[in-house]
C-alpha cells in the first residue's frame, strides 16, 4: 500500500532514496507509458507502441521494455563504470519508470484572493526504493536539492509537460487517421512463438499523403516529428528479439 507525502527538506532530510534498477527494486516491468516530451530520447533505444487505456479509452504511447509480462530487458548486474544509469543496459531510461517512488501533486494556494494550483513533489515512503535504507541523498546539508534530485525534478517536469501535449497530440493523429492496427508475430532462435496485438502504430504511406494544410498544422505544433518517432522507433523491435535471443543462450544470463 502507497504511503504518499508531500516532499519537504525538513521531514526527509535524512531520506536516501536507491537509484539502482533492479527486478527486487519493482523495475521488472514490460513496459510503461511514455510522453512526446522524451520521444526523441526514448526511439532511439525502444520500441513505441500506441493503444487506448481501456479505463479512459484515451490512446497512451507505450514503450517496450521486453516481449513477455513481467520481461525487462535492460535490467542488468550494476556496472558504475559501464552504465550512465546502474543496473540499466541504455542510455536513457523512460521517465514514468525513471521517476521511482516520485510524484507530482496539484496543492491549491490562495494568493490575491484567488487560488491556483501549484505542483509539488511527492513521494511514496513504501516504495522500495525509497525504503532500501541505502542511495542517494535528496538534500544537501543547507536544504537544498542534491543533483539526484534536480534529476529527478527533471523527470517529473518530462511528465507532467507531456502529458497534456500527448493528448493532443493523440487528438490531431485521430483528426488525420494516421493510426493502424500492427500485430507482431515473433518467432524466437529456440523456435518460440510470441504474438503482441491490441497496439497501433503510425501509418507512414497515410502520414505522406496528407495536403499542406495538414502538414502545416502538425509540422507546427511538433506532432509530425512526433509521428516520424514513432514509426522510426518500430526498428527497435528486432533489438529487443536480438536481446531476448541473447538472453535465451546464456540460459538464466544477463543481455
Amino acid at each position: 500500500m502507497q504511503r504518499i507525502e508531500v516532499l519537504n527538506n525538513i521531514a526527509h532530510e535524512h531520506l536516501r532514496v536507491n537509484s539502482r534498477f533492479s527486478a527486487e527494486l519493482g523495475d521488472n516491468v514490460v513496459s510503461t507509458v511514455t510522453f512526446i516530451t522524451e520521444f526523441a530520447d526514448v526511439q532511439k533505444e525502444y520500441p513505441i507502441l500506441c493503444r487506448k487505456n481501456p479505463e479512459t479509452n484515451e490512446y497512451q504511447a507505450i514503450v517496450f521494455f521486453g516481449l513477455e509480462k513481467d520481461e525487462n530487458l535492460f535490467l542488468t548486474d550494476a556496472n558504475l563504470l559501464k552504465q550512465k544509469y546502474s543496473g540499466w543496459d541504455a542510455y536513457y531510461v523512460p521517465a514514468a519508470l525513471a521517476r521511482g517512488p516520485f510524484s507530482i501533486g496539484m496543492h491549491r494556494e490562495v494568493a490575491d484572493g484567488a487560488e491556483s494550483p501549484r505542483p509539488m513533489v511527492h513521494i511514496d515512503m513504501n516504495h522500495p526504493k525509497a525504503k532500501s535504507g541505502e542511495g542517494n541523498n535528496l538534500f544537501l546539508e543547507n536544504g537544498g536539492h542534491s543533483q539526484y534530485l534536480n534529476y529527478i525534478s527533471r523527470t517529473l517536469e518530462i511528465i507532467n509537460d507531456g502529458i497534456p501535449r500527448t493528448k493532443l497530440m493523440f487528438d490531431a493523429f485521430t483528426k488525420y487517421q494516421l493510426l493502424d492496427t500492427v500485430v507482431l508475430d515473433i518467432e524466437l532462435q529456440n523456435q518460440e512463438k510470441l504474438k503482441i496485438n491490441g497496439f497501433e502504430t503510425i501509418n507512414v504511406e497515410k502520414l505522406s499523403q496528407l495536403d499542406g494544410v495538414a502538414l502545416e498544422e502538425l509540422n507546427k505544433s511538433g506532432f509530425l516529428q512526433a509521428a516520424y518517432l514513432i514509426a522510426a522507433s518500430m526498428s527497435n523491435v528486432r533489438k529487443l528479439i536480438d536481446r531476448k535471443n541473447r538472453k535465451l543462450l546464456a540460459g538464466d544470463g544477463g543481455v
